[in-house]
């Protein structure tokens, strides 16, 4: 017995083989580049080589055996933070420390597992382990994120995010000040060379990222700024502030040897990064009307910064 699993790629450029295991967390290459020899694996609709570069928007279909860690979503009761819903679309404030969608090892407990409980239609252009899904947020990062319930309003609000059509700010707790106060950071950001699970900000092969950074507030050794991303890569955020030698507070990833000696002396290091997805605007899927939503940082970004501001103590 079989399943049939499908899935839109956000980032192209990458290997066929490749780039299904990385969608498929948790599904090693090796099985991945042995289903595409085998011609389980259709990219719109045509099957392809594992060594096929796959494209931006394209659509990946796999035929696989039944696998438990790959079965259907079931419902959990887990609260939600409702933002906005219609019928075409659900807006919700993600805690941080909630994983978005099934993989890696973690098969309950996300935000999807919340979604299929609460609504009782979700589009399924996202695959079918992120039902609904439109974009991602990191598992320690808070904030707005959008589901669409049809697969219509699906297919609307993803050509809007591959046309560069949806604005999304971020807030920051950032180490350092940064100088000059606000900018623009461009690299070419791929998967790290050496350690997979990273991002890199300049690498081969790597797609162009830009980001606007402003401080809007400075503490003796650290800032809050707003970060307005134009491209949506892995990471970007962090990536970017750690490029420009100001990696996100509690980011032990890219914050790396800094993280680590600061929390030495930063009694209350978070652990995980202070970055607030604050702001979402696009175009409603059904009207085109301009929608926007804002969202507070939560109470723990605020003490930190509280914190912050008091330290050195």
């Amino acid at each position: 017995m079989s399943d049939v699993f499908v899935f839109v790629v956000e980032e192209g450029g990458e290997r066929l083989d490749v780039c299904l295991s990385e969608l498929m967390d948790g599904v090693s290459r090796s099985k991945t580049k042995h289903w595409c020899k085998s011609s389980l694996v259709k990219v719109d609709g045509r099957v392809r080589k594992g060594s096929f570069l796959v494209t931006e928007g394209c659509e990946i279909e796999v035929q696989v055996p039944e696998d438990k860690t790959l079965s259907s979503i079931v419902p959990e009761d887990i609260p939600l933070e409702i933002i906005h819903e219609d019928d075409h679309i659900v807006v919700v404030n993600k805690v941080a420390g909630m994983v978005v969608h099934p993989g890696a090892g973690v098969y309950s407990g996300t935000l999807v597992h919340a979604l299929a409980f609460h609504f009782d239609k979700l589009a399924h252009r996202g695959g079918h382990l992120r039902p609904g899904i439109v974009h991602r947020l990191d598992k320690g990062t808070s904030g707005i994120i959008l589901v669409a319930k049809t697969d219509e309003a699906h297919a609307h609000l993803t050509k809007q995010w591959q046309d560069g059509e949806v604005t999304k700010v971020y807030k920051a707790l950032v180490w350092g000040r940064p100088e000059p106060a606000e900018g623009e950071v461009s690299t070419h950001i791929g998967r790290h060379p050496k350690f997979r699970q990273l991002m890199a900000a300049e690498t081969p092969g790597g797609r162009l990222s830009l980001s606007r950074f402003k401080t809007v507030q400075t503490f003796e050794e650290a800032a809050l700024v707003n970060v307005h991303i134009l491209t949506g890569r892995t990471h970007q955020v962090r990536v970017h502030l750690a490029h420009i030698g100001h990696p996100v507070v509690g980011d032990a990833m890219y914050g790396k040897n800094r993280h680590k000696n600061l929390a030495k002396s930063f009694t209350e290091m978070p652990d995980h990064p202070m970055l607030h997805a604050a702001l979402l605007r696009f175009r409603h899927p059904k009207t085109n009307e301009p929608m926007t939503f804002k969202q507070k940082v939560p109470s723990d970004f605020a003490a930190c910064a509280e914190a912050l501001s008091r330290w050195p103590y």
